[in-house]
């Protein structure tokens, strides 16, 4: 149907809330908030560790842009419509515009994958790495209205130097983080494979806390740390990422079930006309307007403008951010809770099923290729100079047709596998490529340059 999957879980734990047949009574706003911050923890780092910087870093500086800029605009217009429609303080509704800026682009792209289309040109990465990078500044804007609304001596200045520091420290400690996690992987020997993945989890949770406590953003700081893992040579590679790929779909469980049981439903029958008139101004109002004006001057067209505009699912994050003001008891913290409750299941439900739509109006949709994987485990630790490299045999490549032998590649580095069709085949001297063939080329290190040049001449 194209609705993000967090709906289910939502309304499973609605259905097991008091208000449900389940008739459980949870109304812990500081628990449900804890579930929510360890689970997003390990839902970034996952995605940082499934992001291809090669692809992102073309789109780095748009991606940025939007996910600051575009966040910031969002969060003011969305002010300026709760001042007039609730006749109340600026900070008050730039509060609620705080909590709901930032995007979920995970079910976006969940979404996507369900209807078997992709998207052209830069609009995957640039969305991938949105959601990555923009929770930070809707969490930092929460977080300083807050401390604006309940210490009005405080001033914007204060508060801007406290967002340099955020991003500073955690853009620093991710990356150092994300190195150190490498170097470690790599080096120290564990008798038994399955300590990998615990040991990257007890790093993950080190980089996350160190930036915490040092006063940075440690959702930046883990994204970063799982994006330099994910791009980088490690051992027991593939045991990792399928490890928190897992680990992020039960955290988006939890998550979702703890959020579901924390909603009261006849709270939010109260507030839904209120809350269908600020979900109709965020998504046509103010994130096609924060989305313009961010990335206007980075020559997207005018369609790649209106898709990413419509792209602005939210999620978790909105949900999680709604229970500060309660615990913080902040002036009318429930309303803000439901309103902001109403108004992510309103953005799913509206655009959840409208995205593979989308795309193919706007003529932005291609065939969804899954990705070719190998079964190839690199686990060697001993002979940390080797790495296997893979690459996809493009139709008009200068290899296809060609033998093996032919290719003159380096007596240390050959290629191991062949997968064709989804069959395994053992090269040999005499093999002819063929277009489609993912190779799995095993080289020393000593050899990338050289083994880089041969698939650039014959490609």
């Amino acid at each position: 149907m194209g609705i993000p999957t967090l709906l289910l879980f939502i309304g499973v734990g609605m259905l097991a809330g008091s208000e449900g047949i389940g008739g459980i009574n949870f109304n812990d706003a500081g628990l449900a908030q804890s579930i929510g911050i360890v689970s997003l923890l390990f839902i970034l780092f996952s995605g940082g560790l499934d992001t291809n910087w090669k692809e992102s870093k073309v789109v780095s500086l748009p991606a940025f842009t939007l996910a600051t800029v575009g966040v910031l605009a969002t969060a003011l217009l969305i002010a300026v419509a709760v001042m007039l429609i609730f006749n109340t303080s600026f900070l008050w509704g730039l509060l609620i515009g705080s909590i709901i800026s930032s995007t979920d682009a995970a079910a976006v792209f969940a979404v996507l994958r369900i209807g078997n289309i992709s998207l052209k040109g830069r609009l995957k990465p640039l969305l991938e790495l949105e959601s990555g990078s923009n929770d930070p500044m809707a969490v930092f804007l929460t977080i300083s209205t807050i401390e604006l609304l309940l210490n009005p001596e405080k001033t914007f200045l204060s508060q801007t130097l406290f967002f340099v520091q955020q991003i500073g420290l955690g853009a620093l400690i991710g990356l150092l983080g994300g190195k150190a996690m490498v170097f470690l992987i790599n080096r120290l020997n564990f008798s038994y494979e399955g300590i990998y993945p615990v040991f990257s989890l007890s790093l993950a949770i080190i980089v996350y806390s160190l930036t915490a406590v040092t006063g940075g953003s440690g959702f930046l700081a883990i994204y970063i740390a799982g994006l330099v893992l994910g791009n980088s040579q490690i051992i027991q590679r593939r045991t990792l990422l399928r490890f928190f790929d897992g680990l992020a779909v039960l955290s988006q469980i939890a998550m979702f079930l703890t959020l579901g049981l924390l909603i009261f439903p006849s709270n939010l029958i109260n507030v839904w006309g209120y809350g269908l008139l600020l979900a109709g101004i965020l998504i046509f109002v103010a994130r096609p307007i924060g989305v313009f004006l961010s990335l206007i001057p980075f020559k997207f067209k005018f369609k790649e403008l209106v898709f990413v505009s419509w792209v602005g699912l939210r999620g978790a994050v909105p949900i999680v951010l709604a229970t500060f003001p309660l615990i913080y008891g902040i002036k009318n913290s429930d309303l803000i809770f439901n309103l902001v409750f109403f108004i992510v299941i309103t953005s799913s439900l509206l655009q959840g099923w409208s995205l593979n739509l989308t795309a193919k109006l706007l003529g932005l949709a291609e065939p969804f290729v899954p990705k070719k994987k190998t079964q190839i485990e690199f686990s060697n630790e001993t002979q940390i100079d080797t790495e296997i490299f893979e690459v996809i045999v493009n139709e008009n490549s200068g290899m296809c047709g060609k033998q093996i032998v032919d290719l003159d590649f380096p007596k240390d580095s050959r290629i191991i596998l062949i997968v064709r069709n989804d069959q395994n085949i053992i090269p040999a001297g005499n093999t002819i490529i063929e277009p489609g063939d993912l190779l799995s080329i095993l080289m020393n290190k000593q050899n990338r340059d050289a083994i880089h040049d041969i698939l650039a001449l014959t490609q």
